[in-house]
C-alpha cells in the first residue's frame, strides 16, 4: 500500500479512506489525514509522484472534499473541475487530469468504522449471497455484470469471456451471463462489494483460499475496468473493418471500428449506454454536446451522434436528434398527458384557458420560459435534477422536458386572471390538498369538481 502524504498533521492513525486505481498494476492509496494532499503518479508513463489533490474528510459522513492542486483541469464522475471544490462519496471515479485515457483513474472508497463493519455483517450479510456461482466460493476481485447484476470472480469470468469468445470462433455473439442467461451488454469491477468480501474473510477466516488459488484466479482476471462485452443487436455500419472475419464482430458502437468525426474507440474507451435507445456511444469530456440530460442524468446518443454528422438511419440503435436536444430548440402543439398530474379535467381548462389569451401553446411555453430564465418563478417544485442550472440552452430528454412544460403550465394556470377562466372552473372551490392530492388521480368526481392547480393548505405545505 501506497500512503497519502498530507501537509497537515499525521495524528490520525486509521485508514479512513483509499484512492483505489482502475489500472491493478498501481497500488491503492491509503489516507490517514484528515485533510491529505494526495501525491502519487498522474500518468501511466510517470516516474516522479506529483501532487495533484487535497482530499478533507467529512465528519460523520462516507463523503470527502476534493480540491483540484494541479495545474490542469481534473475529471470527477465524468465531470471537469478546475480549482473548485467538489464533494465525493464512495465510489466517485476521479481522473489525475483532463483526459481519462492519458492520466490515472482511481475511485474513493470511505472505509466504514470497525462498529460500522460489525453491524454491517451481523444484520445484513449472508454468506451464501456473496458467493461466485461459477466457482462456488467467496468472492475474490469481484465484478459485476450489467443489466442483471450478477456477481462473480474476476478471474471466473474472464474465463467465461475467453472461453465464450473460443466457443463461437470470435464471431459475434451474445454473451450472456453464467447465473440467469441474460445477456450481458457490460461488465465491471465492484469497488463497493469488494469491501463486502474483504470483511466477510476477515470474520470467517475458514472462507479464505490458499495462495495458490488466489495466484491462479489472478492470472485469469482480464478486469480491469467497465468493458462493454458486445451486443445482442447487430449494427449497419457505413464501412467494414477489413476483408476478413472481422466484419462478424459485434461492435458496442458506430465509432468503434470506424472513424467517425474525427474520432475512432480504442479498447480502453469507456461507453455510455444510451437511456432512449439501448444503444451505446464513448463517453467523451471533450465532446462538444452534453451526453446525459442535467434533468435526469441519464445518457442519450442523439445530439452527440448529430454532432458527428453521423446519420441515424443507416444504424439499427441511434437515437434520432430530435430525442435529445435544448429546451430552446423543442417546439410543442399539444400538452403532454401528465400535465397537472394527469388530471384531464385540469389540461382541458388549461388548453381553453390558453385559448382565451389568444395565443398558441408554444407561445404560452415560451413567454414562461423567459420567465423561467429570469429567476421570476421558485423553482423548488420542479421535479428534475440540477434544476438552478437549466437555461433555454440546457440540452433535455423528452420526459425531463415533460416535467418542465408541465411545470411552466402550473405558473400559467395559477398567475391567470379570474376572468380568462372558463365559467365552470371560475366556480369550483380548491382541493384542500391541491396540486398534491392523489385523489385527483382515481376519482374522476373530485378531479371535476375541485380545483387542483392550485397550492395545498393541508397536509404537507412545504412547498
Amino acid at each position: 500500500m501506497e500512503p497519502a502524504e498530507s501537509s497537515r498533521s499525521k495524528e490520525d492513525s486509521d485508514i479512513w479512506a483509499k484512492l483505489v486505481p482502475t489500472d491493478s498494476t498501481y497500488p491503492p492509496i491509503e489516507i490517514r489525514s484528515r485533510e491529505a494532499v494526495i501525491c502519487s503518479e498522474i500518468t501511466s508513463s510517470s516516474i516522479e509522484k506529483h501532487p495533484w489533490c487535497e482530499i478533507k474528510w467529512n465528519p460523520d459522513k462516507d463523503s470527502a472534499m476534493i480540491r483540484n492542486l494541479s495545474s490542469n483541469v481534473i475529471i470527477i464522475d465524468g465531470k471537469v473541475v478546475g480549482e473548485e471544490t467538489v464533494n465525493i462519496i464512495s465510489g466517485s471515479e476521479i481522473t489525475s487530469g483532463p483526459d481519462r485515457e492519458v492520466f490515472l483513474t482511481y475511485v474513493f472508497e470511505a472505509m466504514p468504522s470497525h462498529r460500522n463493519n460489525e453491524k454491517i455483517i451481523e444484520i445484513s450479510l449472508d454468506v451464501e449471497h456473496a458467493k461466485c456461482s461459477i466457482c462456488l466460493n467467496i468472492w475474490h476481485d469481484v465484478v459485476t455484470v450489467a443489466p442483471c447484476l450478477h456477481n462473480f470472480c474476476n478471474g471466473c469470468f474472464s474465463e467465461w469471456l475467453r472461453r465464450s469468445s473460443t466457443k463461437f470462433n470470435n464471431r459475434a455473439q451474445s454473451v450472456v451471463c453464467p447465473q440467469c442467461r441474460a445477456v450481458v451488454f457490460s461488465v465491471g469491477r465492484n469497488h463497493f462489494l469488494h469491501n463486502i468480501e474483504e470483511a466477510i474473510l476477515q470474520t470467517f477466516s475458514s472462507l479464505k483460499r490458499s495462495d495458490e488459488e488466489i495466484a491462479l484466479l489472478n492470472t485469469y482476471a482480464s478486469i480491469k475496468s467497465n468493458i462493454v462485452v458486445g451486443m445482442h443487436t447487430s449494427r449497419k455500419r457505413p464501412h467494414s473493418l477489413s476483408n476478413d472475419d472481422s466484419n462478424e464482430i459485434a461492435l458496442p458502437c458506430p465509432q468503434c471500428g470506424n472513424e467517425l468525426g474525427g474520432f475512432r474507440c480504442n479498447r480502453t474507451t469507456t461507453h455510455l449506454h444510451c437511456q432512449g435507445c439501448g444503444g451505446m456511444m464513448p463517453f467523451r469530456s471533450d465532446s462538444v454536446v452534453p451526453q446525459k440530460c442535467l434533468g435526469c442524468d441519464r445518457a442519450f446518443c442523439g445530439a452527440y451522434w448529430d454532432a458527428q454528422g453521423v446519420d441515424a438511419r443507416e444504424f439499427n440503435m441511434i437515437c434520432h436528434h430530435e430525442t435529445f436536444k435544448p429546451v430552446s430548440e423543442r417546439t410543442i402543439s399539444r400538452i403532454p398527458e401528465l400535465v397537472h398530474q394527469n388530471n384531464q379535467f385540469e389540461r382541458d381548462i388549461t388548453e381553453r384557458c390558453i385559448q382565451r389569451t389568444g395565443k398558441t401553446l408554444q407561445a404560452v411555453i415560451s413567454d414562461w420560459i423567459i420567465k423561467f430564465d429570469n429567476k421570476e418563478l421558485d423553482r423548488t417544485n420542479l421535479q428534475l435534477n440540477h434544476v438552478e442550472m437549466i437555461t433555454p440552452m440546457t440540452h433535455l430528454c423528452n420526459d425531463c422536458y415533460n416535467k418542465l412544460v408541465d411545470y411552466l403550465l402550473y405558473w400559467f394556470r395559477v398567475s391567470l386572471p379570474s376572468h380568462l377562466l372558463p365559467p365552470d372552473a371560475s366556480n369550483r372551490d380548491n382541493c384542500w390538498y391541491g396540486n398534491l392530492c392523489r385523489t385527483q388521480q382515481h376519482n374522476e368526481e373530485h378531479a371535476r369538481k375541485r380545483n387542483h392547480v392550485c397550492r395545498p393548505t393541508r397536509g404537507n405545505i412545504n412547498m
